[in-house]
């Protein structure tokens, strides 16, 4: 029989769709102040692979994703949703905004995935607690991404792929150190 083991801690990635440079860095002050120091953020992406957020939040959407340069276990990944969650309801407090500018979508790296939390169930995801869900968005080869029929079609581009392949890079050189 084998003895379960602690979780190996993870590479904490938050993404963030917006509009406005302004909101962008509101959420990356708010983000840093919890979390820590960022040790990588993407460019800025065109988010125009969906409309789905076009109705809450308006047009020329772009997304940013950060990196953690603190490790997390990775149980606290609905925590952290619910979290980013009422960061959002506060971000827009701030810009005194009446209706939704920002999105946030936590989530971690692994050395073989990334997964991101969400509060939409579908056949594929994972419950963790109180309403979030672990997304697996697409693992990791040994210098590839391997997309999911599953994965989001903006996940399955280049630009993101070569990211997150750095991140890995990364995380994986933290995980030397460790040890």
């Amino acid at each position: 029989m084998a003895e379960p083991h602690p979780f190996s801690n993870v590479k904490m990635i938050c993404g963030i769709i917006a509009s406005e440079r302004q909101v962008f860095g509101a959420a990356q002050r708010e983000l840093e102040q919890i979390y820590g120091h960022i040790d990588l953020q993407s460019p800025f992406f065109s988010f125009d692979f969906t409309d789905y957020y076009e109705k809450q939040m308006g047009k020329n959407l772009r997304r940013q994703f950060l990196s953690f340069t603190k490790l997390i276990e990775p149980d606290r990944l609905a925590q952290i949703k619910l979290l980013t969650n009422q960061l959002e309801q506060e971000i827009k407090r701030e810009f005194a905004a009446a209706r939704r500018i920002v999105n946030l979508d936590p989530g971690y790296l692994t050395s073989a995935a990334l997964v991101i939390a969400t509060a939409k169930d579908f056949a594929h995801r994972v419950p963790l607690q109180d309403g979030i869900y672990a997304h697996l968005e697409f693992l990791f080869g040994r210098e590839e991404v391997k997309t999911l029929d599953w994965t989001y079609p903006d996940f399955k581009s280049e630009e993101y792929q070569d990211f997150f392949l750095r991140v890995r890079r990364i995380y994986l050189s933290q995980l030397k150190r460790k040890t």
